[in-house]
């Protein structure tokens, strides 16, 4: 399948590289020369194990290409995945410009004979998703795929996901996203597909929670410090509880990198 990824950040990288090496033939987009050039000679912009490698042997095998050109980029995608950031905003709010500066491209910049399934995988508010279909053409179909990416652990996570959540409203969205996610689902790990604004919650709701269960046991821990308990003691005898668990509940310094933050405000 013809694979256009716009973005070459972290989600776009390695999205565009694990669909390469899974056999697609994949493109990836970005306004900026420099960047391109030098993933084209397969340097990775960021570190991430594996990554390097799974880009040089897909440029090597002629399926990974880098490039700056719309038109060039768009010309033969069966599937155009967007992958931009969404930043903070001055309000707090989530800044959707580069996403829906995409869209604007891929309807100026498509070719009018082709009619590519449009995948929302940037994290975005509910109803971000129908307002990009409101931007580009009635040909094109739209769906919602949110990554659930760990820095450090990308590759793995892509490659043997937790599960893969999919927002569609149309049986050929369906077909399709099922058939670029086959490699990669199978026994324990589910291709779930939901209604779109569902799947955008999906995101959201996901790392909010992670955020809380951090924000929880820092809250915990300060008042065993108050009261003379021990809160590994405490922790231990909490985690032992099956229906709590020990992921994402030890106490520290807070929570940070570049999603948490980001998206519990938005």
């Amino acid at each position: 399948m013809n694979i256009t990824v716009v973005g070459t950040g972290y989600v776009g990288l390695v999205t565009g590289t694990c669909f390469a090496n899974a056999g697609n033939d994949v493109t990836c987009l970005d306004v900026d020369t420099s960047k391109i050039e030098r993933l084209s000679n397969g340097e990775s912009p960021f570190y991430e194990p594996g990554l390097s490698e799974m880009m040089i042997k897909s440029i090597d095998d002629n399926r990974l290409h880098f490039t700056c050109s719309k038109v060039d980029a768009y010309a033969k995608a069966d599937v155009i995945f967007i992958c931009v950031g969404t930043p903070t905003g001055a309000n707090g709010e989530c800044d959707l410009s580069h996403v829906f500066g995409v869209a604007d491209d891929i309807s100026t910049s498509s070719a009018s004979h082709r009619s590519p399934l449009i995948v929302v995988k940037s994290t975005v508010p509910v109803g971000t998703t129908y307002k990009v279909s409101d931007r580009i053409p009635e040909r094109m179909s739209i769906a919602n795929n949110p990554e659930f990416l760990r820095e450090g652990n990308a590759i793995e996570d892509f490659r043997r996901p937790d599960r893969v959540v999919c927002g569609v409203d149309t049986e050929g969205a369906r077909t399709v996203l099922t058939k670029l996610y086959a490699p990669f689902v199978g026994e324990g790990r589910p291709l779930l597909f939901f209604d779109i604004p569902s799947s955008e919650m999906v995101k959201y709701a996901s790392n909010a929670m992670l955020a809380c269960k951090i924000s929880f046991i820092n809250e915990i821990a300060s008042l065993c410090e108050r009261n003379g308990a021990n809160i590994e003691a405490v922790r231990t005898g909490m985690c032992s509880d099956n229906r709590i668990g020990t992921a994402f509940f030890r106490p520290g310094i807070g929570y940070g990198g570049s999603c948490f933050p980001k998206d519990t405000l938005a």
